[in-house]
């Protein structure tokens, strides 16, 4: 197997996890090159599905490799515990995505430390998250603020709670309707990252997101979400917006153990436990030679 792998362009706090990846294929004596790849590479190993700032070069190895039916392994900061646990997955980083976690441990989640919140029966209002549309995740779909206008109307028809629109921290939208109203995300100065989804969703009846983290984080906050089959919170969600009155709150431990095969700690990179189970779904589904 030989791997090319990218770690220039990647996003400022990649760089720990780059390193971490690149130490496992130096301890196993993987075939791997740098910034570079030809006609022999059989995986490209990125930084997000996100094609902004450093990660644009990214868009040209994603289309190439993907044209060429040759997967490409993409590291993404993690939703679970963020910029502390990290994704790995092959031709993605939702649920489209394959993580290799067919086979779990029941055991793992418990060093995640997370205490599901109970599931929220009421709340003064609906969230709806928009995500970037200049990700690969957002490939086909309509232009942000069309989408966030036709949830709006949707939710609209079956409740009359206020509507809080939540863009992404970097794709500023306004959507102005009565009864909307828009937040932006507040951002730590030295991160990517929100610091207010929390106190947020105290107030939340429920949060609608297509497929990216804010789900999750409801999720764990016991605030019932609506999503698309590509997120990663798809099994614990609701599907239908007639039921935004009285959401469905599923039960959450089954979802939460595979969830945990999703994202690693930079240890668990350095030793080459998501590796294993990548290298070994490469070689069986993605026909990549051993």
């Amino acid at each position: 197997m030989k791997i090319s792998v990218f770690p220039s362009y990647g996003s400022l706090n990649s760089k720990p996890v780059f390193d971490a990846f690149i130490k496992n294929l130096q301890n196993k004596n993987e075939n791997f090159q740098i910034n570079k790849w030809d006609h022999d590479t059989d995986v490209a190993v990125i930084w997000s599905v996100l094609w902004q700032g450093r990660m644009r070069n990214n868009f040209k190895i994603w289309k190439e490799f993907t044209s060429m039916k040759k997967p490409v392994v993409v590291l993404e900061v993690g939703g679970i515990k963020r910029n502390t646990t990290w994704k790995m997955a092959i031709n993605g980083i939702n649920r489209d995505a394959d993580f290799a976690n067919e086979q779990y441990s029941k055991d793992r989640w418990k060093k995640f430390n997370i205490e599901f919140k109970p599931w929220k029966r009421s709340g003064k209002n609906i969230i709806v998250c928009g995500q970037h549309d200049s990700s690969e995740q957002w490939k086909n779909l309509p232009q942000m603020n069309t989408w966030l206008l036709e949830q709006v109307t949707q939710i609209k028809k079956v409740t009359d709670k206020k509507i809080i629109i939540r863009p992404h921290p970097r794709n500023p939208i306004s959507i102005k309707m009565a009864g909307v109203e828009t937040q932006m995300p507040k951002r730590d100065i030295n991160t990517y990252d929100d610091t207010d989804f929390t106190k947020q969703l105290e107030d939340a009846h429920a949060v609608v997101n297509h497929s990216s983290n804010p789900a999750m984080q409801a999720v764990f906050n016991g605030v019932p979400v609506f999503t698309s089959e590509s997120s990663l919170s798809y099994e614990v969600a609701n599907k239908d917006y007639d039921k935004l009155s009285k959401p469905e709150t599923p039960d959450r431990e089954e979802w939460a153990h595979k969830l945990c095969h999703t994202e690693w700690w930079i240890d668990e990179i350095e030793k080459g436990l998501p590796w294993s189970r990548i290298r070994e779904k490469l070689i069986e589904k993605y026909n990549v030679r051993n």
